[in-house]
């Protein structure tokens, strides 16, 4: 599965699966642009992309900024000459609370993000597709957005938003030579899970049929398979790579 002569764009690239992603991508061949809004951290995961023998560059994108969006394409167009994939992986979540509980700047920060900075994304994406012969997306969804999850409101429905309009996007741009797929993941060795208390992780990993939490890496290979040839007659699916969290029960 070669990605040589590519150019794909990976938003929250700087961390988790994003970063899994990226450093797959460009171990496959592809020249990567990360897009992230913690600095540091993209331009180190450039720094050891480069040191492997890989080809990538950083900008500083919020996803949620329409402007930042256009201009990470933008940026991947005047470094590497065009863009043919994107991986749109930048999101966060909340910290665990009932319905009631949530407090509604979380519901909107998480929808900025999550959902609203998704549509962004693929915009700016399928823009340039549009008038370059197409291309392939690849976004990140979730179980959750699939069912019910315990104290996740907001991030479970800008989740279920994003297998919509991955679903709505590949719909309509079938016929333009335009693929978009989602993936979703269950519980992943994230920093950001990393950093929830153990109570809290070892209730979500309760949640996992496989009996373990899932590895970034693992989601990546399922996100570098939908974005590469290999997967040309697929469209419009959303792919759980998830230990069977939804086949529970």
């Amino acid at each position: 599965m070669s990605f040589a002569d590519k150019v794909v764009v990976v938003t929250g690239g700087a961390s988790g699966i994003g970063e899994a992603t990226a450093k797959l991508l460009a171990e496959r061949g592809a020249k990567v642009v990360i897009g992230d809004v913690v600095e540091a951290a993209g331009e180190r995961v450039v720094a050891e992309i480069s040191a492997a023998g890989g080809t990538a560059s950083f900008l500083r994108t919020d996803v949620a900024q329409a402007a930042d969006t256009v201009a990470l394409v933008d940026h991947a167009v005047a470094t590497y000459g065009g863009l043919h994939l994107a991986a749109n992986i930048a999101g966060i979540g909340h910290p665990p609370a009932r319905m009631h509980e949530l407090d509604e700047a979380w519901w909107d920060r998480i929808h900025d993000i999550d959902l609203k900075g998704m549509w962004l994304s693929m915009r700016a994406e399928i823009a340039y597709f549009l008038a370059h012969g197409g291309g392939a997306i690849v976004n990140m969804a979730s179980g959750a957005g699939q069912r019910a999850t315990l104290g996740q409101p907001a991030y479970a429905a800008a989740k279920a938003g994003v297998i919509s309009l991955t679903g709505q996007a590949a719909l309509e741009y079938a016929r333009d030579n335009i693929r978009v797929n989602a993936v979703a993941p269950g519980l992943i060795e994230t920093p950001a899970v990393a950093a929830l208390d153990e109570q809290t992780r070892a209730m979500y990993a309760a949640q996992m049929p496989i009996g373990r939490m899932g590895q970034p890496r693992e989601i990546a290979t399922t996100v570098a398979w939908l974005l590469s040839d290999d997967a040309s007659f697929v469209t419009g699916i959303t792919h759980n790579t998830d230990g069977g969290f939804t086949q529970k029960s």
